[in-house]
């Protein structure tokens, strides 16, 4: 056990978060996503778990070590719901919800359609597959920086 550490957060992803550059992408998906075969054209090329949690609860884990990207509007992204492109499920207000929560303020997924998630989830770093079963429980994120701390002028 690792103090003021998220124990939902498993060596394997760990180990992926950290090696994980700026711009990289990773995809948080649920059970009925194609993860399997999606992660194999990812660059680790196998598929990671986090099969006990929801896609909230994944996010939210994931989130307390992964900046996202503020140089770019798509630093999170939602798969859109076929045929109502616009809607917001639950499982994506509790995803932005998690989102916002660790930014410190509101910022919005963008959407993608369903057929452009799965090429774009192809091109990830990684894809983590959780055990959600509400349906388009799928996201993706792309890291952003850590930046250096403030020097101090003698």
């Amino acid at each position: 056990m690792l103090k003021n550490f998220d124990n939902r957060l498993n060596a394997e992803v760990i180990a992926c978060l950290r090696a994980m550059g700026h711009g990289d992408t990773l995809v948080i998906a649920d059970t009925n996503f194609p993860s399997d075969s999606i992660a194999r054209h990812t660059a680790i090329g196998r598929l990671l778990r986090m099969e006990n949690l929801t896609a909230a609860q994944a996010v939210e884990a994931v989130l307390s070590v992964l900046p996202l990207d503020t140089f770019v509007p798509d630093h999170a992204a939602r798969m859109e719901v076929v045929g109502a492109p616009d809607e917001i499920l639950p499982v994506a207000a509790e995803v932005q919800a998690a989102i916002d929560a660790a930014e410190g303020r509101p910022r919005p997924m963008v959407s993608i359609e369903r057929f452009a998630f799965y090429e774009a989830a192809k091109s990830a770093y990684a894809v983590i597959q959780t055990g959600e079963r509400r349906f388009y429980g799928c996201f993706i994120f792309r890291k952003g920086v850590i930046p250096p701390e403030p020097t101090v002028e003698a």
